[in-house]
């Protein structure tokens, strides 16, 4: 007997090691692992006591508590940073969900793969305790502006932002951005009844123009007002009609133009230039603010010409400019008309067809910009190649429009040809030309246009312009810039 219970000592003393063994080992894993986790994700511990929506642990007690300014994301089958990206855009500073996704990656650890595991914790970084309210910069109107467009598309990608810092760093202040280009696409959120359901590249319009502030940027929306393919796709009824059949009427078999006339169509317009001044913008710039000039004008039929039979189409613009006008200026923002770079010369065919007396609209805006492309001045003053000549057209142009608008206050402010459509000679040259001729002719500041957002020449004209301080512009700079900006310039991909 006393053997036996020798033995079952023994057996008992051997579990007992083997147990006590076992947990050891268990325990060294657990943190090891745990240990593990915390590095990859870069979390800090602030507590032990849970928050609403934070991951808790299997005993219901807060694993970790993200970083201030972040939150912790526990990641679900078939997630990936990228979608969890777009996910979490607007709550937070990124402008671009490829922006987001970088800082999602530097935030965790650099992990070497994009996609995550089921229940792998992720820090967000950037959540904004509020969204972002941002208000205009107000300018006095011969603010002298140094330009380049970009399309709504372009201006919320990544690629954009590289141009707009590109730009700011070669001594530009300034951007115009689509926020309804000339087919009637609306590319800010905008609830009005006739908008309708639609996808909104900038898709938080005040965060895009806080940004821009921070970069010390002029903040240009641009609003293709009439020609809306858009809305008269959707409401025929808007269309300019046609006396022969009584439906739409196409401009040369597109159905493109809205009636300008209508106050349902110009209400809508002002509408939308009223949300992007309260969103930000500290100009509003009115493209296409005319009656259509090509197709069959006999057959166009206007809303005007039964309601004020003996109006022309210059009165209705000028109408509805001092309405927009009246409605936008209290705002604090500046107004400007892009205009037809030939209504310089006042021909009374280009005013019975666009309705663009410049005298009249001089009145209801504070800045008019000529588009006074070389390349478009085709079959004029008898010679053979405009696009070669930027001086002769440029200059001569400028002439016109400070003489007709002189007493006006209003400020000349030219869009100028950053394409190679119809010259030879487009360089970095032919850039400074056209800057040089419209400031000596009376211009104060220029906007350069090219439909692809291609700087190229713009960019290797601007360090050469600058050498001579006040030659080619004075280089006035945004008043009070206060905010920082919103992410931080190695947080964009490169991509």
């Amino acid at each position: 007997m006393e053997k036996n219970l020798r033995r079952s000592g023994s057996i008992l003393l051997m579990v007992l090691i083997f147990f006590f063994l076992g947990f050891a080992i268990w325990r060294s894993s657990a943190e090891s692992a745990a240990a593990q986790v915390a590095q990859s994700t870069q979390f800090i511990r602030t507590s032990k006591t849970p928050t609403p929506g934070s991951p808790q642990a299997p005993d219901g007690a807060a694993l970790v508590v993200a970083p201030p300014g972040s939150q912790l994301y526990m990641a679900k089958r078939g997630d990936g940073i990228t979608s969890v990206a777009r996910r979490y855009l607007s709550q937070t500073s990124y402008l671009t969900s490829g922006e987001l996704a970088e800082a999602i990656r530097k935030s965790n650890g650099e992990p070497r793969t994009l996609f995550l595991k089921t229940g792998q914790q992720v820090v967000i970084p950037g959540i904004l305790d509020a969204p972002i309210v941002e208000k205009a910069i107000p300018v006095a109107r011969d603010f002298e502006v140094r330009a380049v467009y970009l399309t709504g598309v372009m201006a919320a990608s990544n690629r954009g932002l590289r141009i707009i810092r590109r730009w700011r760093e070669l001594g530009g202040n300034a951007v115009v951005f689509d926020v309804k280009d000339s087919d009637g696409s609306i590319n800010i959120a905008f609830d009005h009844p006739l908008a309708g359901s639609h996808r909104a590249p900038i898709h938080d319009l005040p965060k895009f123009t806080r940004f821009l502030h921070s970069q010390g940027m002029h903040a240009i929306a641009r609003v293709a007002i009439f020609r809306d393919e858009r809305l008269v796709v959707t409401h025929p009824e808007l269309a300019v009609k046609s006396k022969r059949s009584g439906q739409a009427w196409r401009e040369n078999g597109k159905l493109v133009w809205t009636d300008p006339s209508q106050p349902k169509v110009q209400e809508y317009d002002i509408a939308l230039a009223k949300k992007a001044a309260e969103s930000g913008a500290d100009e509003i710039q009115f493209d296409y603010v005319r009656f259509p000039a090509e197709g069959d004008q006999k057959d166009a039929g206007f809303v005007f010409q039964t309601q004020h039979p003996e109006w022309h189409r210059t009165d209705v613009i000028t109408d509805f400019l001092k309405h927009a006008y009246a409605e936008l200026h209290p705002t604090g923002v500046l107004l400007s008309l892009d205009v037809f770079g030939i209504m310089a010369w006042q021909r009374p065919v280009d005013l019975a067809h666009t309705g663009q007396d410049i005298v009249g609209m001089a009145k209801y805006c504070d800045v008019l910009s000529p588009m006074i492309y070389p390349s478009h001045f085709f079959g004029m003053d008898g010679i053979a190649h405009p696009g070669d000549a930027p001086e002769h057209f440029i200059g001569e142009s400028m002439e016109r429009f400070e003489k007709i608008t002189q007493g006006s206050g209003v400020v000349i402010r030219p869009w100028l040809q950053a394409f190679r459509w119809r010259t030879k000679t487009y360089s970095p040259k032919y850039i400074e030309v056209q800057v040089l001729t419209a400031k000596n002719k009376g211009g104060i500041g220029f906007l350069f246009w090219n439909a692809s957002n291609d700087y190229s020449k713009p960019y290797a004209a601007m360090p050469e312009m600058q050498v001579v301080k006040g030659k080619y512009f004075r280089g006035d700079e945004l008043p009070g810039t206060t905010h920082a900006e919103l992410t931080p310039k190695s947080a964009l991909p490169t991509q």
